[in-house]
């Protein structure tokens, strides 16, 4: 919460699974184009909120399996839990607040006498959700009685049915929409509200997000029946939810341009990375291309060819060092001329590099300090490095553009190398 110094330009508050994440897209390439528009363009000045019904456990499973981003807020177990930063750590007042009129033993004693329902895993009960599966053509009938019995024992509970199969009973007070309308609060008694706010959804525990005031939404391409009838039921007047005809993460940049909430292009989507020409040198995007040019020449998607090693060499400066997470040193001259000999070695191979956290800090007024994750994905295998860039306007010898000085990685967590051919890795 406290990153900032002012208000976000943007806050995205996105669902995970088939919104934000494309389960069907073996490459996660829509979630990589995000990923680069992201740290390229927004990082630095916006929020990243997840909101999902996954538990902490599920949800760090997901981050195990998909090269996702770090958020600034996590909402999960279906608006129950609120954490922030990379360290998750929990919002203790919105724990109090679901306290209140909340008995999960009684909604425990409740459900048992429904045979309908099918107990989740013992991951997914929390300590303001309980969770089960229930049949599509029972959930309605289920959701009536069960309502009835929990407002009879003087609970004050809601029940969110979503996915054709999740039942989940939360206190009154709880939900996606309700946590993101304490964060907007929280911010608002800061005097740090989001210019903008796009929320993101696929389901109908996504319903309520976009049920808070002054918006925007999108529900993606693949989104299902039952938000779509929410939708039409509730919202389909509202210009500010719209129905993207982009599938998961590329609805939401769809979304961002719709909107005109920012730049929508992922440095993804743009073929020549030496030929982007920026207004003002912007070390985050710099750094985005930089190691997206990297992936594509070891996958070959770029020609092989001296133009490009003499463009790096001309952003990188002749005295400048990178320091291998392994401690070797080298200057950065001779870690370009190494790319040579690795170009197209992961061509047919599943390889992506992505960059994560990318916050430049500007330390005089020619140079700049940029701190960020750099991960690897060859494989099966994954890999992260710690690293801190010195990137500088000053060099003669570049005309537009900044100059790399100095690079320094580290293992993130004491992680060994997939290989030793490049300085990338």
């Amino acid at each position: 919460m406290n990153r900032l110094a002012s208000s976000a330009r943007l806050m995205i508050v996105s669902d995970l699974d088939l919104t934000m994440v494309d389960h069907h897209d073996s490459e996660n390439l829509s979630l990589l184009r995000f990923n680069a528009l992201w740290e390229a363009n927004y990082r630095h000045d916006s929020l990243l909120v997840f909101s999902t019904g996954r538990s902490p456990t599920l949800y760090k499973q997901l981050r195990k399996e998909k090269p996702m981003l770090t958020p600034d807020i996590t909402i999960m177990s279906v608006g129950t839990e609120i954490t922030y930063g990379n360290s998750m750590v929990p919002d203790d007042g919105w724990v109090e607040f679901l306290n209140q009129k909340w008995d999960k033993n009684i909604v425990v004693e409740e459900t048992r006498k429904f045979s309908e329902l099918t107990l989740q895993s013992e991951t997914e009960q929390r300590p303001h959700k309980v969770s089960f599966y229930v049949q599509k053509d029972k959930a309605q009938e289920v959701m009536k009685a069960l309502s009835e019995r929990l407002e009879k024992r003087g609970l004050d509970a809601k029940i969110i049915y979503s996915g054709g199969m999740d039942l989940d009973i939360l206190p009154q007070g709880a939900g996606k929409g309700k946590a993101l309308a304490y964060l907007l609060e929280k911010f608002k008694t800061e005097d740090k509200l989001p210019h903008n706010t796009l929320v993101c959804g696929d389901s109908g525990n996504d319903a309520e997000l976009f049920s808070i005031p002054d918006v925007y939404g999108v529900m993606v391409s693949n989104a299902q029946e039952e938000l779509l009838q929410w939708h039409a039921a509730n919202a389909k007047d509202n210009p500010k939810i719209i129905h993207a005809s982009e599938r998961c993460a590329a609805g939401i940049i769809q979304a961002i341009g719709h909107f005109g909430l920012g730049p929508n292009t992922s440095p993804r989507d743009v073929t020549d990375l030496s030929d982007s020409k920026l207004e003002n040198f912007d070390p985050a995007y710099e750094v985005v291309k930089y190691y997206l040019f990297f992936e594509r020449w070891r996958r070959a998607e770029v020609e092989n060819s001296e133009l490009f090693v003499a463009n790096l060499k001309a952003v990188s400066y002749p005295s400048g060092v990178f320091v291998h997470p392994s401690g070797v040193e080298q200057s950065l001259h001779e870690c370009i001329d190494s790319l040579r000999r690795c170009y197209g070695d992961k061509q047919g191979k599943q390889f992506r590099v992505w960059v994560d956290q990318v916050l430049p800090e500007q330390i005089c007024s020619d140079a700049w300090l940029v701190r960020f994750k750099k991960w690897e994905l060859s494989g099966e295998e994954w890999q992260c490095c710690m690293t801190t860039a010195l990137l500088s306007s000053k060099d003669v010898s570049v005309v537009e553009g900044l100059t790399w000085v100095h690079v320094h990685q580290t293992w993130l967590n004491g992680a060994g190398p997939i290989d030793h051919t490049t300085w990338v890795c």
